[in-house]
């Protein structure tokens, strides 16, 4: 019951079988039937008229008629109608015995009315009791009113929530690159002017991404000339020390350029998929690697073939690879399959990150000591790269201390190509 949908549904029901059963009962207190006295009297007074006319005259009384016979009339005997009776009879007149039976193999009601020793008066009277079966007829009336009204306010309820489901699958449409496919805008007014608004934030937000991308990717190319001409001054410095300097400073700007251009075509760009070995990629990688001295220890050999785009599922694995081997003095790389997925570790020997800024690792130009950004290599995008092609490819990708051994430990986790996952 913690969902809307669900509350909606038990208020309308609820709201529903309360008006139905108080419009019931009012409909009953005003259309109820006479009252059981009302329609007693008459009956008892017009007893009393044949009685005493079958004592006045008993040959006038059968010629008009009335029933005569020696004992009162067989059936099946209702002992409260019968008191009912005869306590009516006798505040109206004479007290005489009443004996009210069902007469055998029909269903009219008889009254029959002592007269006197060995004589009775017998005659058909209006069957007052409850009609019968009316508690299943009753049960069912209320089966029908609540699941008439279960009907209803679910109908309701869903109609109601259209918008809201239309969010929530909206937000389960978003794709890896953050943008949500155009939302059809049909249905009901509630329904379309949600998804124009969904469609407009999309358009908006993808026109504010692709400016970000343009921004960024002028920025970097743009810092080319005044670096060439910063470079070129640097090479008339007089001091070689200084002039050592400069130079380094302009390689961290090239190198930042350059991860940043790089970013924004991951981004913009879209490799095609197509069916991927890991292993055979991993090799590959490996084997480029080590002749330029990292050490990167390969996993064993295991066939997990994932749909990616090989160009960018390359570069991506390769920043992790170098990463832990430039930092964490060494790569040891696992392969795995856990269910559907295939799942790449890569462990280095390093001093590890500390808890409180390894939420960060992801963030471009990050490093854990910014310090050491002069003697470590790179840029500190190459993270931020990897994250974004392995999203994109539907994988995740997080990042943990290890304790024994002490390190850190780069998870992929990638989900198997569908041949591979349904054979």
């Amino acid at each position: 019951m913690k969902s809307l949908r669900n509350r909606l549904v038990l208020l309308l029901i609820v709201a529903i079988v309360s008006v139905v059963g108080l419009a019931t009962l009012a409909a009953g207190l005003v259309l109820q039937p006479p009252l059981h006295d009302a329609i007693m009297v008459p009956v008892a007074r017009q007893l009393h008229a044949l009685s005493d006319l079958a004592l006045r005259n008993r040959a006038e009384a059968v010629a008009a008629g009335v029933t005569l016979q020696d004992e009162p009339a067989g059936g099946i005997e209702d002992a409260i109608m019968s008191r009912f009776l005869t306590e009516t009879m006798a505040s109206i007149g004479p007290a005489r015995v009443a004996i009210v039976t069902e007469a055998a193999g029909t269903s009219a009601i008889l009254a029959s009315v002592q007269i006197g020793a060995g004589d009775w008066v017998v005659a058909q009277i209006p069957d007052l009791r409850p009609p019968p079966g009316r508690w299943w007829a009753l049960a069912g009336w209320i089966i029908l009113i609540v699941l008439g009204s279960t009907a209803i306010s679910i109908f309701a309820a869903s109609k109601i929530i259209r918008p809201l489901q239309l969010l929530e699958e909206a937000i389960g449409r978003i794709g890896p690159d953050g943008m949500l496919p155009p939302i059809p805008e049909t249905g009901s007014g509630e329904v379309r002017a949600t998804a124009q608004a969904l469609n407009t934030l999309s358009s908006r937000l993808k026109s504010a991404v692709e400016s970000r991308m343009r921004l960024v990717a002028a920025a970097g190319h743009d810092l080319r000339t005044p670096m060439t001409r910063m470079r070129l001054r640097a090479e008339f410095l007089p001091q070689e020390a200084e002039r050592e300097k400069w130079f380094a400073d302009l390689e961290e700007l090239d190198a930042i350029a350059d991860s940043a251009i790089r970013l924004v075509r991951e981004e913009v760009g879209r490799d095609s998929r197509e069916t991927v070995r890991l292993d055979l990629l991993i090799e590959e990688i490996v084997a480029e690697l080590v002749p330029l001295g990292y050490r990167v220890t390969p996993p064993s050999p295991l066939s997990l073939p994932v749909s990616a785009g090989p160009l960018a599922l390359k570069r991506a694995l390769r920043n992790l690879i170098i990463n832990a081997a430039t930092h964490g003095g060494g790569a040891t790389i696992g392969l795995a399959r856990v269910g559907g997925e295939a799942v790449v570790t890569v462990r280095d020997r390093g001093p590890g990150i500390p808890p409180d800024l390894i939420a960060n690792v992801f963030e471009p130009f990050f490093r854990v000591d910014a310090a050491r950004r002069k003697t470590m290599p790179g840029a500190g995008l190459g993270l931020a790269i990897a994250k974004e092609i392995i999203e994109r490819f539907g994988g995740s990708i997080t990042i943990a201390n290890s304790v024994d051994p002490a390190g850190l430990v780069q998870t992929v986790r990638l989900p198997l190509a569908e041949s591979e996952r349904n054979p």
